[in-house]
């Protein structure tokens, strides 16, 4: 999709997610013909007067829990952020690593996080691009969508 002059259509998402919370985004279309892509993800603490160590993860599939583990051989996953901080910025500075991936999906995402302190949740940030797809572009992000939701079922 674009927008005036070929600027990129940006939609955003933001939000709070508690310790061991999974929240939903909805993406999908009736006709799928929208896509979407991620170009912005940050996480930014609650509390700036607590130590967090904090695990949130984006899925094209649901989840049934929160984890404090990365796996990225998961083709479900789509990006994850790992957040740490302590109370004296002098023991232990604050740290962010974001990764995610560059591919294109035309279903809803799915956001875990946990903290390795309990009940500490985390803000996050989600900025997505938004692709016209064609047919083919179209068939091949649901089919990648319903092989994802096989494979989560089989191994589950």
């Amino acid at each position: 999709m674009e927008c005036y002059e070929g600027a990129t259509m940006i939609k955003t998402f933001r939000g709070l997610i508690a310790d061991d919370g999974i929240e939903t985004i909805p993406l999908h279309t009736n006709d799928g013909s929208t896509g979407y892509r991620i170009v912005k993800l940050l996480v930014m603490p609650n509390n700036l007067n607590q130590y967090q160590e904090s695990c949130l993860k984006i899925f094209k599939v649901p989840q049934d829990t929160a984890t404090f583990t990365f796996d990225f051989s998961d083709n479900t996953l789509v990006a994850a952020a790992y957040y740490t901080a302590h109370i004296s910025a002098d023991a232990n500075p604050e740290d962010m690593n974001v990764i995610f991936d560059n591919e294109i999906f035309n279903q809803d995402l799915y956001i875990t996080q946990k903290n390795n302190e309990a009940g500490i949740g985390i803000n996050w940030y989600l900025e997505l691009e938004l692709i016209k797809l064609d047919l083919s572009e179209n068939t091949v992000a649901t089919l990648k969508d319903i092989r994802n939701k096989g494979v989560r079922t089989l191994t589950t």
